[in-house]
């Protein structure tokens, strides 16, 4: 089973590019906080993760450094020849599913709380393409388990 679950902040901008195919494909660098910190050891680590497609397109419009993203994946390894003609090799998470996390007030790019927002759950199609709008008489405090109910003479559709 090749499956990994990440939980962190854009460390970088993301960089998107299109394919000779027209595909569009996009990296970014995303950190993780160690639970635990010993002595002298880094605190985070650092993972590259390309985004392919319509994900992509997705992550480079409303992701920006500092924002919190929680995403699946799979790890790859991959080697290529540098111009200065050495071998080299990479190991990077390929995205499968993503969640936007963090509220307005986090840095970097245009997503907020009710863009694609908290719980997007992106695989690569059968979402909606319009950000969803926050209803602006609900209470902030209420939990996301809690649904107005529509009185009995509005028939919702």
């Amino acid at each position: 089973m090749n499956k990994v679950m990440l939980v962190g902040r854009l460390a970088r901008d993301p960089e998107l590019r299109t394919t000779g195919t027209g595909k569009s494909v996009c990296s970014f660098s995303v950190a993780v906080d160690r639970r635990f910190k010993q002595e002298g050891q880094p605190t985070a680590d650092f993972f590259t993760v390309t985004a392919w497609g319509r994900q992509a397109e997705i992550i480079n419009q409303y992701l920006g450094k500092g924002r919190q993203i929680a995403l699946s994946g799979r790890l790859q390894s991959r080697s290529y020849d540098a111009k200065d003609g050495s071998k080299r090799y990479v190991t990077e998470v390929v995205l499968e599913e993503f969640d936007f996390i963090g509220g307005r007030s986090e840095q970097g790019g245009g997503a907020s709380d009710g863009g694609y927002g908290g719980n997007a759950g992106f695989s690569g199609g059968g979402y909606n393409n319009a950000p969803a709008q926050p209803a602006s008489n609900m209470p902030l405090d209420m939990d996301d388990d809690f649904h107005l109910l529509a009185d009995d003479e509005d028939v919702p559709f």
